[in-house]
């Protein structure tokens, strides 16, 4: 057996690959990390994220000393409702409609605050999600849905901090470095096979930790898991991650497991690009629907747009969106709830048309006039009476229309409308590789494969249909972290040792 020059390496700069080569040099291993992405694409769909990491806690005072502010003045007029962890595996098993897998959800809801301060100790710094999260009542801000804290400075700042957490530690970092295929000793993997601009090469390691994403920026795979139309959906995130990490752990015989035909995707502004931007990230997202109705182009209501907190229905919506006729639809807004909208709705990159009547707003929108007109008519007429309350489900509700309203219905009735045309943004794919509970991916007869580990997007089984908003960052930190420690350990027992310095 020849020596090699890594104990560990750690495929994806995202934050479960970051965790993982954390991790893994924690417990002393030698570690490489390789992108396939120059280095101005580093994070992969994580530097597109707002942040927001679901965790679990008992009060402010838990996440007070994790704060880049703690003396923050809003802090002393905030509402914090406990969250523990059978608050977030009961939201886990409701949105997935039972399917999660019991051993990863359990780790995943007892582990979050855990490794939430790990991250907080190793000098990650966190902020309370008043602009996203929160509605200022009463001269209290009241935070709704579960999720509350978010990585400073949003996505960027999260890899950011990564980035120097593992320069600070000794963590070797490589871009432009795509890895192809998984370098076979003994037929289990002992390496990978790497394409880079200099050429291919072969890198000999312990262990491999895969932490690449999915397929999502992959069009002839959405297509192919998804169904038809998927290859026309705009990809939020990276262009980068298009599957080959994951297809080389099939290829090898690792077990497929999750939801292969489901996907996390979200209302996404109509005129983004086919790929995120890395200057706007996030903020072509549209998440204050539950104010509003959603209408296609014929001017037809087509979801209960207050089913739930948007952090439990965005992530399943933009699929309905994209049935619509030219995969398109719009949020409809009067100027009650236009105060209300997020921070998304503001800025240079925000398609939006404004109008002084219904009938005009269509006409410069593109959305048929008596179909709106309809539309409104009817759902006006079905508001039940009720005290309206953005920052808990009020129940008020109309009757008698198909779809309902079930939460925040509000009559469209003072001008100026605003309409936002939007469109299915992909974030990413939901069938991936079945790991166990110590983050090792298991070959077809449920047997660990010897010396590969795995982490975030490219594991299956934890979500399936719909996600608790702000899980995938969490469920990366928690299983990064624990794929890191496992491929350092198997390393160790390997008795591989670095052959260079």
């Amino acid at each position: 057996m020849n020596a090699a020059a890594y104990d560990a390496i750690v495929v994806g700069s995202g934050n479960a690959g970051f965790c993982a080569a954390h991790a893994a040099r924690e417990c002393g291993a030698r570690v490489l990390l390789v992108e396939k992405a120059p280095r101005e694409w580093a994070g992969g769909n994580s530097a597109f994220t707002a942040g927001a990491i679901r965790t679990t806690y008992h009060s402010l005072d838990d996440l007070r000393p994790l704060l880049a502010d703690p003396g923050d003045e809003r802090l002393e007029r905030t509402e914090l409702p406990p969250y523990t962890p059978d608050d977030f595996l009961a939201d886990l098993r409701r949105v997935t409609e039972g399917r999660c897998d019991p051993e990863l959800s359990e780790i995943l809801v007892h582990d979050i605050a855990g490794t939430v301060r790990w991250l907080y100790d190793l000098g990650l710094r966190y902020v309370l999600l008043y602009e996203r999260q929160a509605y200022l009542s009463g001269g209290r801000y009241r935070f709704w849905g579960g999720l509350v804290l978010g990585a400073a400075g949003e996505g960027v700042g999260l890899i950011e901090a990564h980035a120097r957490i593992a320069e600070r530690n000794g963590v070797e970092i490589r871009y432009e470095t795509a890895a192809v295929d998984l370098l076979l000793e003994d037929g289990h993997p002992a390496g990978l096979v790497c394409v880079t601009p200099a050429g291919r090469e072969e890198i000999r390691a312990g262990a491999v930790v895969l932490a690449a994403g999915g397929f999502e920026a992959d069009p002839r795979l959405r297509a192919m898991y998804l169904g038809s139309g998927w290859d026309l959906a705009r990809v939020r995130g990276t262009p980068y991650n298009t599957g080959e990490a994951l297809q080389a752990a099939l290829a090898l015989g690792a077990q497929p497991a999750g939801h292969w035909s489901g996907c996390h995707s979200i209302a996404w502004d109509a005129q983004s690009p086919p790929h995120g931007d890395r200057t706007v990230r996030h903020r072509y997202s549209r998440q204050s629907y539950p104010l509003g109705i959603v209408v296609n182009r014929h001017g037809q209501r087509f979801l209960d747009e207050g089913a739930d907190f948007r952090n439990y229905t965005y992530a399943r919506y933009g699929a309905e969106i994209l049935k619509q006729p030219g995969a398109l639809a719009w949020q409809i807004f009067d100027a009650k709830t236009a105060p209300l909208l997020q921070a998304d709705y503001r800025g240079p990159e925000v398609t939006r048309v404004e109008a002084g009547s219904l009938r005009e707003l269509a006409e410069r929108a593109g959305i048929d006039p008596e179909g709106l007109e309809r539309t409104v008519e009817a759902f006006n007429a079905a508001v039940q009476p009720g005290a309206f309350d953005p920052a808990v489900k009020d129940g008020k509700r109309t009757a008698g229309i198909v779809p309902p309203k079930s939460n925040w219905a509000l009559p469209l009735d003072t001008p100026p409308y605003l309409a936002f045309p939007v469109t299915c943004g992909i974030t990413f794919t939901y069938g991936g590789l079945r790991i166990d509970g110590a983050a090792r991916v298991l070959d077809r007869s449920g047997r660990p494969i010897p010396g590969l580990f795995a982490a975030g997007e490219l594991v299956g089984g934890l979500f399936y249909h719909n996600y608790p908003g702000g899980s995938g960052l969490a469920a990366g930190a928690v299983f990064g972290r624990q794929a890191g420690r496992s491929a350092a350990e198997f390393a160790r027992q390997r008795a591989y040792r670095p052959a260079r310095v």
